[in-house]
Parts: C-alpha cells; structure tokens; sequence
C-alpha cells in the first residue's frame, strides 16, 4: 500500500474544501487490502451516509488519476464512531474529560497503557490524565495510540446530539 502521508497530503486538501476533516488514514489487510478513511464536520454534527459517500466519489477521482496505490484495494469513507480514535492533539483538548484509553510508545511512569479520563493538555503539549487517583503527564509525541471508551456518558451525549438535529 501507499505511504499514509502521501495519502493524507494528497486528499486532505480535497476532504477539507468539501467541510470536513481527516480523522485518519489508515490501510487495513495484506491480501485484500482496504484504505480507510475516516472523516468528521468541520462542525462536528454529526455525520450521514451522504457524507460519507461525497468524499468518496471526490476522493476516488483523485486516487484513479494519481494512482498512489500499487494493486487493488478497496476504499471506506467512514465515521470516526463513538468510540472514535484521537489521532491528532486537537482531539485530546476537544474531548477532556472524557473516558479514554491511551498506549504510549514509551514508558510513562512505569506503564505504557492508560485508562482513564483526559484532564487537559498543557501549553507544553502534554496530555495531563487521571487514572485510579493518580494524575499522568504524558507528552503526546509518546502517544501511539488513543481512543474514547464506549460508556453511557458518551452515549447519552450522541443521543442528544441526535434530538437537535
């Protein structure tokens, strides 16, 4: 598959003008292989199926006449989800105090792996994060990956999110 940061310099500037942004890119599978893209609302209302399939087709022309991709693969224009990945700092100030999971590349504090609730992030870009009473510092440079956990805060919030449509 494709280098990813060719991929997002390549269609960003597209999903972008169309209103929304790039949540990730991501290739799934060796065999059969999928490019995933998952996209949000500059707004973030949420998103529909209509969405989802015009950044498809504006992406699809760019992808067929630039051809970064050796082989055959399928494309996905999704959703981040409720559960959805914090994949840039934005993410993590946005969704503070929201249940999460984090995995870190390296140790922070003797661990590499966090459950709990996103405080803040500092002017410094550390996530400051609560877990079993203890406060972490984690620099987000050592964030390998992150996501919200699925509970019934962030469902009620989806839920009502729902109604004001």
């Amino acid at each position: 598959m494709a280098d990813i940061n060719l991929l997002e310099n390549l269609l960003s500037p597209t999903i972008e003008k169309l209103g929304f942004d790039v949540v990730r890119i991501m290739t799934i599978g060796i065999k059969n292989p999928t490019l995933q893209i998952m996209i949000e609302r500059k707004d973030h209302t949420p998103l529909i199926v209509d969405d989802c399939a015009l950044v498809s087709r504006a992406i699809s022309e760019i992808l067929d006449e630039q051809d970064p991709i050796d082989g055959e693969y399928s494309l996905e224009v999704s959703s981040p989800g409720l559960d959805r990945p914090l994949t840039k700092l934005e993410h993590f100030e946005r969704f503070a105090g929201y249940e999460t999971k984090i995995e870190t590349k390296i140790e922070v504090n003797g661990r590499k792996r966090f459950k709990g609730r996103i405080i803040n992030v500092d002017s410094q870009q550390q996530i400051r994060f609560a877990m079993e009473g203890e406060e972490y510092i984690i620099p987000y440079t050592s964030v390998s990956k992150a996501k919200l956990i699925l509970n019934d805060e962030l469902l009620a919030e989806a839920e009502a999110a729902q109604f004001e449509e």
